[in-house]
């Protein structure tokens, strides 16, 4: 597999967990069985009594509707921010802990700002 494929399927994993709900259960069995079970449209196509097609089509709705989530709601990209914000934070308390320097008590408290307003 090429890293672009492993990329790929991160990013379609990663746009399933924050918005698969909102697909219908018929789509998102579907689309956990390509992303994640790795079977092939043809086994897809014979369990489901659907033509491969008909998968392929559907998968490629999904995915248009997962990114589609994301451009609206953006909660991948808010979840990213604030983690980087936390990263930040620890790395800013281990300084703290070694150094005792009170300045970097407000750099903490801008950080958490931040993520409030995130």
């Amino acid at each position: 597999m090429e890293n672009n494929d492993i990329e790929k399927y991160i990013n379609q994993g990663i746009l399933y967990d924050f918005y698969g709900k909102l697909l219908t259960e018929h789509q998102q069995r579907i689309y956990e069985d390509v992303v994640f079970n790795d079977l092939s449209l043809s086994e897809i196509a014979e369990n489901e009594g659907i033509s491969r097609q008909g998968v392929s089509d559907l998968i490629k709705r999904c995915n248009k509707s997962l990114v589609s989530y994301e451009e609206k709601l953006g909660l991948i990209k808010k979840f990213d921010e604030t983690k980087s914000y936390v990263k930040e934070i620890q790395r800013i308390v281990k300084i703290y802990q070694d150094t005792k320097n009170e300045e970097l008590i407000s750099k903490i408290e801008e950080l958490s700002f931040k993520i409030l307003d995130v």
